[in-house]
């Protein structure tokens, strides 16, 4: 009752009489009166006026599936939310493991501390204090191949960068093919990961972890990772930040799922690729060299250009761009 409650109130352009409570959810005043205080006690700052109603003034800065699914503004993105305060592993592993138990496509799973998150090629996402970061994962099940899939986190990238550009005015760059990055350091990094059956994709999972209201890092992180508070000062709600990172991923995806690859998204992206049509290193199992980033193509890898003028489609290793994280 209380997401309802909440779900009405934010709907609400001035005061939700009791009476209208009731007659949408179907309940007493008194329930209605026991819900409220119960919010209340959460953190959420309720006005109540004689023959007006309840007024939403403030409400905390937490992950619940309550304030989630209050504030959800998509069609099937995050349709279902689990929510934890404290996760001993990783959202992505507790998604895949709801996944593997019939979890549906658009399923949520969120975590105020995630204590065993990852990133590309098993390195650690860092634990951080309760209030400060974003770790969440959504389940998708689409009707895709197996070599399509990776696109899907450059279409995560732009939505991550939407809503920063959105919120805060500042315009990330997206560093191929995972990373969000402002002012050369990481704030969001993106690993999608997937379950086959036979030649098919079972289902993806797309892990999102973004540093929003961190003050500082620790002295290995400082000169490579920065936050929303650390660039403006401020202080932001995560649970809207995230419901609006998912308004910004539907969207994209719904465009992807189209055409099945980047051709309409391409120029958006490379619009905001970090490096375009400059230096790059491209480290690979067994070598390494230096060209220059020319973009994406339409299935999503990066195209490098070698010193003889050759264009070559980079889709795995690992890609590094002068000026960012410590590569100069």
């Amino acid at each position: 009752m209380k997401t309802e409650i909440l779900t009405l109130l934010r709907q609400g352009e001035e005061y939700v009489s009791g009476q209208q409570i009731c007659d949408r959810l179907g309940v007493s005043r008194t329930a209605i009166w026991k819900a409220v205080n119960g919010l209340k006690e959460e953190g959420y700052v309720i006005e109540a006026v004689q023959n007006k109603g309840y007024r939403l003034i403030s409400a905390p800065d937490v992950l619940t599936e309550g304030e989630i699914r209050s504030r959800r503004l998509t069609e099937w993105a995050g349709c279902i939310v689990e929510a934890h305060e404290r996760i001993g592993y990783s959202t992505n592993l507790r998604a895949k493991q709801l996944a593997d138990q019939g979890a549906v496509h658009g399923t949520l799973v969120t975590a105020d501390v995630q204590e065993g998150g990852k990133g590309r090629r098993g390195r650690p996402w860092a634990a951080a204090a309760p209030g400060e970061n974003i770790a969440m994962s959504i389940i998708l099940r689409p009707e895709l191949a197996p070599v399509q899939a990776s696109m899907l986190t450059l279409i995560t990238a732009l939505a991550v960068r939407d809503e920063i550009r959105a919120l805060t005015g500042i315009c990330p760059k997206i560093k191929w093919p995972n990373d969000v990055v402002v002012n050369g350091r990481k704030i969001c990094g993106i690993l999608t990961e997937m379950a086959l059956e036979a030649e098919y994709i079972q289902y993806l999972v797309v892990g999102i972890g973004i540093n929003v209201n961190n003050e500082g890092f620790a002295p290995e992180l400082a000169e490579k990772a920065t936050s929303l508070t650390a660039e403006t000062g401020r202080r932001f709600s995560r649970a809207e930040l995230i419901c609006h990172v998912l308004k910004h991923f539907e969207q994209y995806y719904e465009v992807f799922m189209r055409t099945g690859d980047l051709s309409a998204l391409r120029e958006n992206y490379n619009g905001s690729l970090a490096g375009r049509n400059q230096a790059v290193r491209v480290l690979a199992p067994g070598q390494e060299w230096e060209g220059i980033s020319r973009g994406i193509n339409e299935a999503g890898a990066l195209l490098v250009e070698h010193p003889d003028g050759q264009l070559e489609e980079i889709s795995a290793g690992e890609v590094s761009v002068r000026g960012i994280y410590g590569y100069i």
